[in-house]
């Protein structure tokens, strides 16, 4: 499927790359901020495709068993967003934000409670700023962690309907690690449409 099969065109999909990526940047300020030292996070590609399709392509990529932190967000648009890793990028995250002298067995009894700080500080701060980018307010909801293949991350549906993903690809680099993610973005068709409505605003700004 292309990007306006879900509606949007190629300006308004740049546009939303924007905005994201100024989220990632803020995001990476929160977690700089956490571990104490620079932290880059940047976004090679964003794209919007089906749940089945963000599955498939996260099970391409990625042959083991995932980890992803799940915060609902609800406004103007609303539904969930995930950050997802590999477990092993996840342990190695949170071996580089606690401290690389932790053993192997300190960092498996700190890893959820860590990657829920992790990934609470990451999504919270790039929702947010696309919130504030947009005009608008979202809530966001604390924080769970989820584990296992890319189609069990993309089918286990809250309470509204997957329709649509804003699938990201994340890098981050700090301390000497050099860690790849994903931030998918899962909305219904109505909270796409809000979403496209407000993204045409914030060109028009953007534009004057």
């Amino acid at each position: 499927m292309s990007t306006e099969d879900f509606g949007l065109s190629e300006l308004e999909l740049d546009a939303l790359t924007e905005v994201v990526n100024i989220g990632v940047s803020r995001a990476a300020t929160s977690l700089r901020d956490m571990v104490g030292e620079q932290v880059f996070l940047s976004v090679p590609s964003v794209a919007i495709t089906s749940p089945a399709q963000a599955a498939e392509i996260l099970g391409q990529r990625e042959s083991s068993v995932l980890v992803a932190v799940r915060q609902g967000f609800r406004g103007e648009f609303s539904g969930s967003a995930l950050l997802i890793f590999p477990e092993k990028n996840s342990l190695e995250l949170v071996r580089a934000v606690a401290g690389d002298h932790l053993s192997l067995e300190d960092i498996l009894e700190l890893e959820q409670e860590a990657l829920a700080e992790i990934g609470n500080v990451i999504l919270n701060g790039c929702m947010a700023t696309v919130a504030n980018l947009l005009e608008r307010r979202l809530i966001i909801s604390l924080p769970e962690i989820l584990t296992g293949s890319a189609a069990d991350l993309f089918h286990r549906p809250p309470s509204f309907l997957q329709d649509v993903v804003l699938f990201i690809h994340i890098e981050f680099s700090f301390r000497g690690h050099e860690l790849s993610g994903y931030l998918a973005m899962v909305m219904d068709v109505p909270s796409l449409e809000a979403l496209k409505v407000l993204v045409d605003e914030f060109i028009r700004r953007s534009a004057s």
